[in-house]
């Protein structure tokens, strides 16, 4: 693996992510950010942010595997939030969780989360970006 996910001690335990990837690969992947579309376009989740989180983790985790990735290979996620406010955490961490679970995976890779004040598009809620690293 060309990604190691760590939570240094002298930093904040966050349950949600990890605080530090190392990466080690050659080989480096930008994906654009992913919101709540089907693959033809079909909107999912109008006004349910789970929905539309479950949906951008699953394109970001479709768009991985078109290049031989994994969420394993996620050194950072940035996550763009409209009008995000705290009360917006747990509908968040149910569409991830929704994900992992659609996955078979752990998403740990660091993260950051931005409150925008709109997307491209009216009825989208959350967008999604990732870095990954490969071997």
């Amino acid at each position: 693996m060309a990604v190691t996910l760590v939570n240094p001690a002298s930093l904040p335990q966050v349950g949600l992510y990890r605080q530090v990837a190392v990466a080690t690969g050659s080989r480096t992947v930008y994906l654009a950010g992913q919101v709540a579309r089907t693959a033809d376009g079909g909107h999912v989740g109008e006004g349910d942010l789970a929905a539309q989180v479950e949906q951008a983790y699953l394109n970001v985790a479709a768009a991985l595997a078109e290049v031989g990735a994994t969420f394993a290979d996620v050194a950072r996620l940035t996550v763009y939030f409209v009008e995000w406010s705290p009360e917006k955490m747990g509908e968040f961490v149910e569409g991830v969780q929704r994900a992992e679970k659609k996955l078979g995976v752990s998403i740990q890779a660091p993260l950051t989360g931005i409150g925008v004040a709109f997307l491209a598009e009216p009825d989208l809620l959350v967008e999604v970006e990732a870095t990954a690293v490969l071997d």
